[in-house]
């Protein structure tokens, strides 16, 4: 009996921790990556976005919201936080209904 207790409190400790790194889809792995400003960082592989919006703010939100779809998409959430991410950039090009906007940068994790 102590012994199932003692195992399902170690369930508790572990799940939660577990949950954190589930989503990972361990193909970040396969660049190189190196530490920076206290995270993990694709050393030389970047993720573009492009979007489209009546101001440029509204353009580079839904080029941040492509970066962020597809990065999640490839390598999992921990990595596709557009904030955490280095060398972002942003081009903007005006169209006749607004703007566009791409965003390249190296994604990132803590």
């Amino acid at each position: 009996m102590q012994r199932a207790l003692l195992a399902l409190a170690g369930l508790f400790v572990l799940v939660p921790f577990a949950a954190v790194y589930a989503d990972d889809t361990g193909l970040a792995y396969s660049h190189t990556l190196r530490r920076e400003g206290g995270g993990l960082c694709m050393a030389d592989h970047f993720h573009s976005g492009s979007g489209e919006g009546h101001t440029k703010r509204t353009a580079r939100r839904a080029a941040m919201r492509s970066w962020i779809d597809f990065t999640n998409f490839e390598y999992g959430s921990l990595w596709a936080r557009f904030s955490r991410a280095r060398s972002r950039s942003t081009r903007y090009t005006k169209t006749a209904s607004g703007w566009s906007a791409t965003v390249d940068a190296r994604p990132c994790r803590r």
